[in-house]
């Protein structure tokens, strides 16, 4: 899966491989990618949950957030993943998981499960781990390393599959820059290529998709709501969801196949939110313009406009919406509560500032009125001023002028 395991996307996509699987499938969440965050047992319940309520199968947790845990806790992560039919790996960190995993006896666990029949679903941060090599999109794309690829655990390879998988294929996340190809970018992501062997072929996967590679039929299903695009030496084939192509084009041999286009003849897909989200979206995007004409004709409306978007996101945190649409509502508040700080700082400090271009102006007229002998026209902009609070007092230095409170009727 490119993204959303845990969103309505997915929901009939796991049903239905779990129809599969025959009765009372034993389902796990295996939480190691996110092993290190401080909310790994959060994301755990959540799982758990999505599963009860969304899917409605019951499912465990198998507990290996590191090879430094008790050996104990490790012997009992190993059993319980000797007896799963339908695992669900995820989020997190790709190295991460990588680096617990190896040395331990879980890739060859998870080898011999699918030999078996089980379903292994490994999703975004997950699905960069089980082919030849592994993306550090972390290292890369916010510490600044060097391109470099990481050695996967190849539970691809085991099945005579010689592909990496790359997830968030058609990432947008960007907005003002290109984020696809899991954060990459093209340009960047073409460099990479060209650090991989000849033979080495990749499956993108794009947001919200799945692509289901049946080792009994020998064929890969395409489903969700994106593409899955197969890429080999420069070239790709795209499959669109509900297509399906023999798993052999996964293989050294097969590799070959892939000889349709360039991918720089393919256009910058645009992001499009997925259906359990447009409703939330449209929410957003109304809020959105509330703050554009608020920041332009009062910022009243702006400041109301703010409120909703943060009652809108609170929603959304408890209704589980999907956490990348959550951060980008976020990213969105930030930038306009910025731009409110940059209005505001625009604005007079006061009134007495707001009003005084215009009454410098009329004092300006009255002096010359009144060195023209006109008392008559002086007086009347000083009846006028007065008749709006602002009181002008003459003196040896000069005329001075202050804003007063509204006499009391």
């Amino acid at each position: 899966m490119g993204s959303g395991e845990l969103t309505a996307t997915m929901v009939e996509v796991h049903k239905e491989i779990l129809t599969r699987l025959g009765k009372a499938p034993r389902v796990f969440f295996l939480d190691t990618p996110a092993g290190f965050q401080l909310n790994a047992d959060q994301l755990s319940q959540k799982a758990v949950e999505y599963f009860r309520v969304n899917v409605g199968h019951p499912m465990e947790v198998v507990s290996f957030k590191s090879k430094d845990v008790p050996a104990l806790e490790a012997e009992q992560a190993f059993r319980m993943l000797k007896e799963v039919d339908y695992l669900l790996v995820g989020p997190g960190s790709p190295t991460y998981a990588i680096r617990q995993w190896r040395g331990t006896p879980i890739p060859e666990i998870l080898e011999r499960r699918i030999e078996r029949g089980a379903c292994l679903v490994a999703a975004s941060a997950a699905a960069l781990t089980v082919g030849r090599f592994t993306l550090p999109v972390y290292e890369i794309y916010k510490v600044g390393q060097d391109l470099h690829w990481v050695e996967g655990l190849d539970i691809l390879g085991h099945f005579g599959l010689k592909a990496l998988v790359v997830p968030h294929w058609n990432n947008a996340e960007g907005g003002t820059h290109d984020t696809r190809f899991c954060f990459m970018g093209e340009n960047r992501f073409k460099m990479l290529e060209s650090l991989l062997p000849e033979e080495a072929g990749i499956l993108g996967i794009d947001e919200h998709t799945a692509c289901i590679i049946d080792l009994d039929r020998e064929e890969a299903l395409i489903k969700g709501i994106g593409t899955v695009t197969l890429r080999h030496q420069g070239f790709e084939k795209v499959f669109e969801k509900g297509e399906r192509f023999p798993i052999g084009m996964l293989s050294e041999k097969g590799a070959g196949a892939v000889r349709t286009r360039r991918p720089s003849e393919m256009p910058i897909p645009e992001r499009a939110p997925a259906p359990e989200a447009r409703g939330f979206w449209n929410a957003v995007h109304a809020v959105e313009a509330m703050l554009r004409n608020g920041l332009v004709h009062d910022v009243r409306d702006a400041t109301n406009a703010l409120l909703e978007l943060d009652r809108l996101i609170w929603q959304a945190q408890q209704e589980s919406e999907n956490p990348e649409f959550i951060s980008q509502a976020r990213e969105l508040m930030r930038e306009f509560i910025v731009l409110l700080g940059v209005r505001l700082a625009s604005e007079p400090k006061s009134p007495q500032e707001c009003v005084a271009p215009l009454v410098e102006e009329l004092l300006a007229l009255r002096t010359l009125f009144r060195e023209n002998n006109q008392w008559h026209e002086a007086d009347a902009i000083r009846d006028c001023l007065k008749r709006v609070h602002i009181e002008v007092d003459d003196t040896q230095e000069g005329y001075r002028w202050r804003i007063v409170s509204e006499p009391q009727k």
